[in-house]
């Protein structure tokens, strides 16, 4: 079977581990060259390393909240003679046992969180597309969440809050760049067994619980996002921009 992305070069924030790990891996088995991106060096490292694909998988540090770690992540790949082709802004923080109902939320929980889930995506997402223009065009794949869509967040009111603006973000984006080349979609996953959540969520009553509202029976797991994640990476998508990839069981159809 061919590769779908040989010859392109993708940059995944938040690949150290769960979900982000996850695409890195497909895109590095997909013939891509992956720049695995994360705020933790060390998991950065390690991730990269274990891909086993060489010098088609490479490290780099990015703390997406801080605009100069962008920065220089983008001028680290420059200096390498690359553009990247793909840019998934998926790297994020939920503050659970601080996120709450809004009259709970502490103004410290809400400034975390903004600051990185939004704030680190528009930042992303900017820098992706000043590299992107030049080059003629790329794909900007953004994590969007249930919560950002219906009730589901009602008890996350942080992170709810910058789900729905990355959805927003990615809309605003795809219709300013259009005409550039730059195709601009979200993918939102459901709810996702990674080590982090089940280490959160790891109640028996409340697994089930959630588990029930999804249609399909089943929590999802890193790898059922990231066929998606393919296919708006490669051409098979060129005509897809400003949209929303639910890959969640069926849970935001209730």
């Amino acid at each position: 079977m061919t590769a779908r992305l040989t010859g392109r070069t993708a940059l995944v924030t938040g690949a150290g581990s769960g979900i982000g790990r996850a695409i890195a891996d497909r895109f590095v088995d997909e013939g891509a060259r992956v720049v695995y991106a994360d705020r933790d060096t060390a998991a950065a490292v390690a991730a990269a390393a274990a891909s086993a694909a060489g010098e088609h998988a490479v490290s780099l540090t990015m703390d997406i909240a801080d605009e100069a770690s962008v920065e220089a992540g983008y001028a680290a790949l420059a200096a390498r003679g690359a553009t990247p082709d793909v840019v998934v802004a998926n790297a994020g923080v939920q503050l659970f046992g601080h996120d709450a109902k809004v009259a709970d939320v502490s103004l410290e929980t809400w400034s975390r969180t903004l600051a990185v889930n939004l704030t680190g995506t528009f930042l992303t997402v900017k820098h992706a597309v000043r590299a992107m223009l030049p080059a003629g065009g790329g794909s900007i794949i953004a994590t969007g969440s249930p919560t950002g869509l219906n009730g589901e967040g009602a008890d996350f009111a942080a992170y709810s809050s910058t789900k729905g603006g990355i959805h927003a973000l990615v809309r605003a984006t795809a219709m300013a760049y259009a005409r550039d080349g730059i195709r601009v979609n979200t993918v939102v996953p459901g709810y996702t067994e990674t080590s982090l959540v089940s280490s959160i969520s790891g109640d028996p009553a409340s697994r089930a619980a959630i588990v029930s509202r999804i249609p399909l029976g089943r929590p999802g797991t890193p790898d059922d996002v990231t066929g998606i994640m393919v296919y708006l990476a490669s051409d098979e998508s060129a005509y897809a921009t400003g949209a929303e990839f639910r890959v969640d069981g069926g849970m935001t159809t209730l």
